[in-house]
């Protein structure tokens, strides 16, 4: 194991790094990419382990297994005159044991439950260009290209249909804290898209790898939701 890595890792992800030391630390992951892979393989561990244990005791007692487990699986390696924190020992020394967890039990994929109909605003009327432009590139998926015609729109003409879409393509993008704005306007609604948007707040959350505040989220849409069947599913695969 090279444990100067995981205490380089751990101290950025707990901001203790110098502005110096985080600025080379940030450029060596842009360069090296197995190094990349091995730090946001421990920030998956770690968030992983913090899902998965609901409480202090469980996660403690995990510990303490996975600590006696790792002690002999590791026993013939020679010391390290290097001493680790407790917990960052027991992520380094078990990567592997808790990769294969992972097999076991993997998280869920925020692209097996993105899945949202086709935006059809000039089936209903006459509509203006900017509106028609956004629902073709919409529909194609170019969210990018998508956005700007919305954001004219929106300004001339304010409706949740409009909002959801617009929030969709926003995410599609990466723009999760613009998507969150415009969701959450229209959790606060009373419109047919309100519980579109909660789902949609909560599969951001997936996205970003955020599963406990996913959960949160999902156990708020009501059962009369036409997707439910989706938010179970969800649910159950982050049990």
């Amino acid at each position: 194991m090279n444990e100067e890595r995981y205490i380089v890792f751990d101290q950025y992800l707990q901001d203790e790094l110098s502005l110096e030391d985080k600025v080379k630390f940030e450029n060596q992951l842009a360069e090296d990419p197995e190094l990349a892979s091995a730090f946001d393989t421990f920030k998956e561990l770690n968030l992983h382990l913090e899902n998965k244990f609901g409480n202090a005791d469980e996660l403690d007692a995990f510990k303490e297994n996975l600590k006696l487990i790792s002690n002999d699986h590791f026993k013939a390696s020679k010391p390290k005159v290097i001493a680790l924190k407790p917990w960052i020992y027991l992520v380094a020394a078990s990567v592997v044991l808790l990769a294969g967890l992972f097999l076991f039990n993997p998280n869920p994929n925020f692209e097996d439950f993105n899945q949202h109909e086709n935006a059809y605003f000039t089936e209903r009327g006459t509509v203006d260009a900017n509106l028609k432009q956004a629902e073709e590139a919409f529909n194609t998926k170019k969210y990018s290209v998508a956005i700007p015609f919305f954001e004219a729109v929106l300004k001339e003409k304010k409706t949740p249909e409009i909002q959801y879409f617009y929030g969709i393509s926003l995410l599609e993008t990466n723009k999760i804290q613009e998507a969150g704005v415009v969701f959450n306007e229209l959790k606060s609604g009373t419109s047919i898209y309100k519980n579109k948007a909660i789902w949609s707040l909560a599969l951001s959350k997936l996205k970003q790898k955020d599963y406990k505040s996913c959960k949160e989220i999902l156990l708020t849409i009501p059962s009369d939701y036409e997707d439910y069947d989706q938010v179970q599913k969800l649910l159950k695969e982050l049990d």
